[in-house]
Order: structure tokens, then sequence, then C-alpha cells
């Protein structure tokens, strides 16, 4: 494990929520087009905490995308400040919780929070662990040419290369066999 299993949990949820958007997401549309898509994808990364269902709620979400997508294609030392505004406009205290058969961990937000903030904070602050560990290489988009998804490399080789969003590293090695063989006929 390169990060705690918390920071983990926070990097693919935060992956998971930028790659939600038309063009990154499997299907190419938007995957968070109404409050249920944004309850099936809370489940989904088994987000925790209080959820109006509102259509409010589901326009912040859709806001924080982009945000976070601008950290994940910066420089590490470019993305501090913005990673900074997300803990300072979340008010991020930082506290240890246990539940649901995880022990201890960080949450730095109350659990009745708008789940906006919940899910900015908790990505501010898995980011802080990547460039405090000054990992940030292992922030990444896609290699594959028609992908625009984002990725957490946490190989231990550094070599993830490719998106779980569609299928593009078996995509990628299908093409290239297929140009070697055209060269080779």
């Amino acid at each position: 494990m390169i990060f705690t299993h918390d920071t983990e949990l926070s990097l693919a949820c935060a992956a998971a929520l930028v790659n939600t958007v038309p063009g990154a997401s499997s299907s190419g549309d938007d995957e968070l087009a109404a409050p249920a898509d944004l309850f099936a994808f809370l489940d989904e990364q088994e987000f925790t905490g209080s959820r109006s269902g509102s259509t409010e709620e589901l326009d912040a979400v859709r806001a924080l995308r982009p945000r976070l997508r601008g950290i994940w294609t910066s420089a590490r030392d470019e993305a501090v400040d913005e990673i900074n505004a997300l803990l300072k406009e979340g008010a991020a205290l930082p506290q240890l919780r246990r539940h649901d058969g995880f022990d201890w961990h960080i949450h730095a937000t109350e659990p009745e929070a708008p789940v906006v903030t919940r899910l900015q904070v908790e990505a501010a602050m898995a980011f802080v662990d990547v460039v405090r560990a000054d990992e940030w290489q292992r922030m990444r988009v896609c290699a594959a040419s028609d992908c625009d998804a984002v990725l957490v490399d946490l190989s231990r080789n550094r070599s993830k290369r490719y998106c779980d969003v569609g299928n593009c590293g078996n995509r990628m090695n299908v093409n290239a066999y297929r140009e070697r063989r055209a060269v080779g006929s």
C-alpha cells in the first residue's frame, strides 16, 4: 500500500467523480445527470454521511468536477493553491473517525456537512497526502489517444498508463498489435 487506506479510497472516489463527465465516462454521457445518479455514485463509492437529493446538491457536485480535474492535470507545486482553497472553503477540521468496519481514519468534515463539501475536502485531504509524499507523478490522465479520463497510479513501479473507465489498456494493446501485424504484412 502506497498511501493509507482512506487516502487511496478518497483518490479513487475523486478520480471516479472526475470521470463522470461526458467524454471521460465509459458511456460518453454525463453520468451525473440526475440526483438519482448522484445517489448511485455515492453508494457505489460507499460514501457516507448526509444527502439531500436536491438539484442544488447535484449542481454543486457537478461544479466540483472541473476543479478536481484542474488539480489532477496541474504540476505538483501549482496544485497546492487549489488544494488549500478546497480545504479552506470546506472549513476542514481533521479528526479521527471509525465507522462502517473501517478502523481509525481521517474525516475533515462533519457527517452532516453538504455532500459536495465532504467530497471536496476528502479529495483535498487525499491530495495533501500525495503532495507530502512527493508522489504527484501518480496523478495521471489516461494515455489512450481517445480517452480523457484521470487515474491514480497505485502500482508499485508507477507503470499504470491507462484508466479503468473504457477498457483503454486492452484497446490500445489490440491497436498496437494490429499495427505491428499490418507493418509485417
